[in-house]
């Protein structure tokens, strides 16, 4: 294999440079494409005290047993680590991460006129539970008490997680934005002049063709028109059925790039 810095240690004594899309939160090299050319602190015993901690060894499949337990033995090589030789000549570029994607939509908002702040490009957590933050946020900021006045443009990225539930479609970034609306339909004044966007960069999100979906008063309106439960599509985890009804999924096909997700509060 090559993973682990192992292409390092096959591409030795030669002088390497790598350019990196980095579509891991953090940015950690070790985590990205599985760290082809950056040193692997772990080792065979680690995994193997994984299996123990979580009592799953006797269910591991026996090839993958084998190969563990040889590993610890020694009797097949670890990955390179800090400090190998092999990185000597090693040069990792990133290139791509969500924290620029985070600037180059900073600077395109203050050029159509808002105030803009990024918040952070480490977000993480259950998606409906980090949209209740970015309510509150946008809420503030509708009352005067924000982090910044309006007309602004509040920026956020990451990866969120979604514990299913149901067995509608959808996927983070749709949910995200249909918990956003829930929060919206509660008080629709607190949100006058918001408009949300939860998207992924690679333009996929879920096993659907919508790369993310938007929320506003307005489309709360349409979904209200149309008869749809939040609550619903949230308990089936039915978000791609949700938007779609009421054309508020983003497409935008094939972005053949990916920098994580973007979640955009404008606020007007």
């Amino acid at each position: 294999g090559i993973s682990g810095g192992r292409l390092c240690a096959r591409l030795d004594p030669a002088t390497s440079l790598s350019l990196i899309l980095s579509d891991v939160v953090g940015d950690n090299l070790e985590s990205i494409a599985s760290g082809l050319t950056t040193a692997d602190p772990t080792t065979f015993a680690d995994a193997a005290e994984i299996t123990r901690r979580y009592r799953i060894a006797d269910r591991l499949p026996e090839s993958v047993a084998r190969v563990l337990a040889d590993g610890v033995a020694g009797t097949i090589p670890d990955t390179p680590k800090p400090g190998d030789r092999s990185f000597d000549r090693v040069h990792n570029a990133l290139i791509g991460t969500n924290a620029l994607a985070l600037d180059a939509a900073r600077a395109r908002a203050e050029s159509l006129g808002y105030r803009t702040v990024v918040l952070t490009s480490q977000i993480t957590g259950e998606a409906r539970e980090v949209a209740k933050v970015l309510a509150g946020i946008a809420r503030d900021t509708v009352r005067g008490r924000g982090i910044v006045e309006r007309p602004c443009c509040v920026l956020a990225g990451g990866e969120t997680t979604v514990t299913i539930r149901g067995n509608g479609t959808g996927g983070r970034n749709q949910e995200f934005a249909l918990a956003m609306l829930g929060e919206m339909a509660e008080n629709p004044d607190a949100y006058r002049g918001v408009s949300f966007l939860s998207g992924a960069t690679d333009g996929n999100d879920g096993p659907t063709d919508a790369a993310g979906a938007f929320a506003s008063p307005a489309v709360l309106s349409r979904a209200r028109e149309e008869g749809l439960s939040i609550r619903d599509a949230l308990d089936r985890n039915d978000s791609y059925r949700f938007f779609d009804a009421i054309g508020s999924l983003l497409r935008t096909g094939p972005t053949n790039t990916n920098v994580c997700d973007i979640q955009v509060v404008l606020i007007e």
